[in-house]
């Protein structure tokens, strides 16, 4: 029996049942969203929500299943915690007042398809493993901050007080500038004085206008290409990075599930695949040890 469930909860078919359950699911939430809709197919709509919701349920039935005797193997993997946890949510008892947490928990049904689609897999494994990583480059982008909000409280709090007053608004301010919008008019109000650009209809703000024709320049342009090219190319490594070794692991993961499906389904054929492995392994050894013996007779000088 377990081997069939086996079989079953690995194939294709079983994979793109369940993924189409998914969609379907992703599609009745939308629905909810439309009051008319639900007023007028409200009750079809909950008897399809218990229909996909008990065909999830019987999907962590069979794959609990296949584990046969040992039916905690299941959560082993992270993906199948999951799974079982956005079920379990719509069984425990919560109160009418509560609805919208089961709403948000079927909602969170839709992030399912990550589970279905492996290249989605890879993208979050990478995500969670860049993450120590992308905190101290963070911390960089922190002090980077840090040092040109408080030059420009400095330089241009006096000239342009709105955006640049106190260490709080200088840090939005250059938030905003990091996603250059409307970096242009910040950069002409230091550039020429408030007098002149940016102070439209603020004009009693602009009590000391001063004019930074050089300086203005070299600082939002050094900030620009430091914060938004230089930082964001050190986020985007590091997530690559994170994306090569996720992608090894699933190679990995894949290789385990294989083995493990082949040694349920036929154990002579996981010792087939063990002892060609291993003969594999022989011969690049003996390769090995034959291209180091002749080496070494080439370095033997003929009597």
């Amino acid at each position: 029996m377990p081997e069939t469930l086996y079989r079953i909860v690995h194939s294709d078919r079983f994979h793109h049942v369940i993924t189409a359950v998914i969609l379907f699911a992703a599609v009745l939430v939308g629905v909810e969203t439309y009051p008319d809709l639900v007023a007028r197919y409200g009750r079809l709509l909950h008897v399809l929500d218990w229909i996909v919701l008990a065909i999830f349920v019987i999907e962590i039935v069979m794959k609990m299943g296949a584990e046969g005797s040992r039916p905690w193997r299941y959560f082993r993997d992270p993906w199948n915690v999951f799974d079982f946890v956005i079920v379990a949510i719509v069984f425990m008892p919560i109160d009418s007042q509560y609805v919208t947490v089961l709403r948000l928990a079927r909602l969170l049904r839709v992030l399912r398809l990550v589970r279905a689609v492996p290249r989605l897999q890879i993208l979050v494994g990478a995500l969670l493993k860049a993450i120590p990583s992308m905190g101290y480059v963070s911390l960089l982008l922190f002090l980077m901050f840090y040092i040109y909000a408080v030059a420009a409280v400095f330089l241009f709090g006096k000239n342009d007080p709105f955006r640049f007053a106190d260490l709080p608004t200088a840090f939005v301010t250059l938030f905003q500038v990091a996603t250059a919008e409307e970096w242009v008019q910040t950069l002409n109000t230091q550039r020429y004085g408030c007098n002149v650009v940016g102070y439209e209809g603020r004009e009693a703000m602009c009590t000391h206008p001063t004019a930074y024709p050089i300086l203005a320049p070299i600082y939002f342009i050094s900030f620009i290409l430091v914060g938004t090219m230089v930082i964001l190319n050190l986020f985007i490594g590091v997530i690559m990075n994170g994306m090569e070794e996720a992608e090894t692991e699933q190679q990995e993961m894949t290789e385990r599930e294989r083995l493990e499906r082949v040694s349920i389904v036929d154990p002579n054929v996981a010792l087939a695949e063990d002892l060609k492995k291993l003969e594999t392994q022989i011969e690049g050894f003996t390769a090995v040890v034959r291209s180091v013996a002749a080496r070494a007779r080439s370095r033997i000088p003929e009597a």
